[in-house]
């Protein structure tokens, strides 16, 4: 079997899949269109079964396993989405399937796997970690290991999404993707450069698990010494050696985005798109909050998947909302004397903010003796707000310092 996909590769799986998958929304995004200056969709495919993508290329992989190989089962190594992908496809087939997860995959995820039929184990810190056991695992008991991205199957059923973007918004002039080990980047350029080869696609990962520019400048896919960052479902550490052959053949460009921008693009996406996606279905969205005039529109932004942990995303929109401005925490110098303390919060409540906590220091080399400091959060309604807050605060002759 050949490692290059192609258009054909594709359009088969499109046919394999039948109606396994849906084919996701794409919906016009208005307040990012104002913000680029040009037409915005986002390709929703949060909205997808099991929440992502990944159930496109792992049913494709699947669907074609011999008699003799699903009889054996399969085994898979997943951070939650290409689990579900797996567990969903193999229950539809009759398979039995068992996934190894890194520790700490997100509670959702590794519950949703279980309620598709899989039987999961936690295994290692990263998920090539829980690629190792995995593969250890096929060793033992004749599994077939379904991997994540590295395989044609895979990427050809990705690659049904670059399909869709083409026939949903065919005046589309660039496509941006969320971006781990490629197999969903692979895919979608390979489709859409087939079809249209003008159309320029742009891989986006995040700035803690960026393995592609490193791989590309040397290449050949070369693994990170370490990541960190909360987008789990593109924390991939190496390329494939296929995904990363289509991404240099086909890809345009790839751009980063920090965990600040992840979290603001997921909060405006919550906020104005009414979305719900996890970090790394955020990454397309972020790319554009950080490079506004940078692709060309009209702009497909993939949503890549929408399985987050609550407690992440009540984090995740805190964080956001003070990367926004919308938190602001100050430190400020009052006199130690009767009503200094409601004369500072009188002077906040007449601008409007909202004071979520405050907090007194007495003792501190930096104070006078008729001095306290107080550390005060507020709520505002964003950087400009804030900016007008403490220069208010400044004129009225207190000393002002920004913790945010």
């Amino acid at each position: 079997m050949s490692d290059a996909v192609t258009l054909a590769d594709v359009v088969a799986a499109r046919e394999a899949l039948g109606d396994v998958v849906v084919t996701t929304p794409m919906e016009e995004s208005r307040w990012l269109s104002a913000l680029v200056g040009g037409p915005v969709l986002l390709k929703c495919e949060n909205l997808q079964r099991t929440g992502s993508f990944k159930a496109r290329g792992a049913y494709v992989r699947i669907s074609r396993l011999s008699e003799d190989e699903r009889a054996h089962g399969v085994v898979a190594a997943s951070a939650g989405n290409h689990a579900q992908g797996v567990a969903l496809a193999a229950s539809t087939l009759g398979i039995r399937s068992t996934v190894f997860m890194p520790e700490g995959a997100p509670i959702p995820k590794e519950k949703a796997t279980r309620g598709y039929g899989a039987d999961v184990v936690f295994h290692g810190r990263y998920l090539e970690d829980s690629l190792v056991e995995a593969r250890a695992f096929a060793e033992r008991t004749g599994a077939v290991l379904i991997h994540p991205f590295d395989h044609v199957d895979i990427v050809a059923g990705q690659g049904t999404l670059g399909l869709e973007v083409l026939e949903q918004a065919p005046d589309v002039r660039t496509v941006l993707v969320p971006t781990g080990g490629g197999g969903l980047l692979a895919g979608v350029a390979i489709a859409v450069k087939a079809l249209r080869p003008d159309v320029r696609v742009v891989g986006v990962q995040a700035e803690g698990a960026a393995a592609y520019p490193g791989s590309l400048a040397a290449g050949a896919p070369v693994p990170l010494e370490s990541m960190s960052t909360m987008a789990d479902g593109i924390a991939v550490g190496r390329p494939g050696d296929i995904t990363f052959a289509a991404v240099r053949d086909h890809v345009d460009e790839i751009v980063t985005v920090s965990e600040e921008s992840l979290s603001r693009a997921l909060l405006a996406l919550v906020e104005r798109a009414k979305q719900v996606v996890e970090p790394a279905g955020a990454a397309a969205v972020a790319a554009m909050l950080d490079h506004p005039t940078g692709f060309d529109t009209p702009a497909v932004a993939v949503l890549s998947g929408g399985n987050i942990d609550p407690l992440l995303l009540s984090k995740v929109i805190r964080h956001g909302l003070a990367a926004a401005g919308r938190y602001l925490y100050l430190r400020v110098n009052i006199p130690d004397t009767p009503g200094g303390l409601a004369s500072l919060l009188t002077e906040v409540g007449e601008e409007g903010a909202n004071v979520l906590e405050v907090a007194h220091e007495r003792i501190s080399p930096s104070l006078t003796l008729n001095e306290v400091e107080v550390r005060i959060q507020l709520e505002t309604r964003g950087e400009a707000h804030a900016e007008h807050l403490m220069a208010r605060l400044r004129e009225r002759g207190y000393r002002v310092s920004d913790r945010g």
